[in-house]
């Protein structure tokens, strides 16, 4: 009698994959492999992050940039669109290899079509997310011109608001950035 075992992806496992252009992540122990995204997709990220790039080059508050990798645990490495964290934060996570070892203020994810991207943005991420400290997630959904706002309450990440292309997005982490939606979308 054989019993079949689930395979457990851990960091190391990521050292043996192909650089081809894909995107490896480990949610859970569970590979997921995505292609490059949509041009449509890196517009909207770029945009996120050149805003707030400008609003932390203003106040000096914290960096963002796109695509880093974080690592939470052996079993948790992802690699969302956005980040922004601040300073003193950084100082904290940073390894010496380039990648955060632990939970920015910020994290924005723009949405590919697919109901299994939809699952991992809104279920998965936001899971482990909520779970490892992250105080703020974005997600941009591109299809419906919209960003769910999700936000630190009582230790858990929940919905605070959903916002259209005629709103703009504000937020208590980052003090006096102000951008409009359908600018972020455009």
């Amino acid at each position: 009698m054989s019993t079949t075992e689930k395979v457990r992806w851990i960091s190391a496992d990521l050292e043996f994959l192909p650089d081809n252009g894909n995107r490896y992540e480990i949610l859970e122990g569970e590979l997921v492999v995505t292609r490059a995204a949509h041009w449509e997709h890196q517009k909207v990220t770029n945009n996120v992050c050149f805003e707030l790039t400008i609003w932390s080059r203003q106040t000096q508050l914290g960096k963002s940039v796109q695509v880093p990798g974080i690592i939470f645990t052996d079993a948790d490495n992802v690699i969302p669109d956005v980040v922004w964290v601040s300073n003193e934060r950084l100082a904290e996570i940073l390894d010496e290899s380039g990648h955060l070892r632990g939970a920015p203020e910020l994290v924005v994810e723009v949405m590919s079509p697919g109901e299994d991207n939809e699952k991992r943005d809104r279920l998965s991420k936001l899971k482990l997310y909520s779970v490892q400290g992250v105080r703020e997630y974005w997600i941009f959904d591109r299809q419906q011109q919209k960003v769910e706002v999700y936000r630190r309450d009582n230790g858990v990440l929940k919905l605070a608001m959903t916002l259209f292309k005629e709103d703009n997005l504000t937020s208590p982490l980052l003090p006096g950035f102000i951008v409009s939606v359908s600018g972020l979308f455009a």
